[in-house]
């Protein structure tokens, strides 16, 4: 299990960080992974294929509260296809990724979005779609329009990133997190002191989805 923390910033909440249960999903090679790892102990360096899952942790602190991500890093070899749902139970929030140099993973995500939709109501969890690998943009076979097109399309947040570079990996567990901090804000109040809410309001009415990346 890796671990990690954030030094809190000034003014931070010294509350108990609320607990959010956050899954990667996506075909093999896309580099989930490498983001896990990235984030929670900023390092990177080649990995073999994930067996079953892999569990990381980390406490991030926001200037309105604290959190703790439990990130469940899921297989995505197809032998692993029909388990990692298993996985999907008490998730709050989602990172859906796939290889800017790989249209076949870009189609892939959106059968790992099917399964999730299949087990959770519309909005009942944050779905961010991230195109990893920006470092290899030569090769690259999605464009940003097309990640920002269908990400718009099924309202979930979306940036490009490079898990190599460490470009964008921070903002997009940051964008994650504020998420469900305003998500929460929008729940029942009596409900606010539950480090395991589950997260089950929609959207709120005309919120767009973010596109934060250029």
């Amino acid at each position: 299990m890796a671990q990690a923390d954030r030094t809190p910033q000034p003014g931070a909440s010294l509350s108990p960080p609320r607990v959010f249960k956050l899954v990667l999903l996506g075909s093999g090679s896309v580099g989930k992974s490498s983001l896990a790892l990235r984030y929670v102990k900023n390092d990177f360096k080649s990995i073999l294929p994930t067996v079953g899952c892999a569990f990381f942790t980390k406490v991030v602190h926001m200037e309105s509260a604290s959190l703790k991500f439990e990130i469940w890093d899921t297989a995505g070899q197809e032998k692993y296809h029909s388990v990692c749902h298993l996985y999907f139970r008490g998730a709050n929030a989602a990172l859906l990724v796939y290889d800017i140099t790989s249209k076949d993973s870009f189609l892939r995500a959106r059968h790992w979005l099917k399964d999730l939709e299949s087990e959770f109501l519309p909005g009942e969890v944050v779905v961010m779609l991230v195109g990893n690998k920006t470092d290899l943009s030569e090769a690259r076979e999605v464009t940003f329009e097309e990640g920002k097109e269908f990400a718009e399309s099924k309202k979930l947040l979306f940036m490009e990133a490079s898990a190599k570079l460490n470009h964008q990996v921070t903002e997009i567990f940051d964008a994650v997190a504020q998420e469900l901090l305003q998500r929460e804000e929008r729940v029942d109040p009596t409900q606010r002191g539950d480090p395991r809410l589950t997260l089950n309001q929609a959207p709120h009415p005309g919120r767009q989805a973010k596109c934060c990346a250029r």
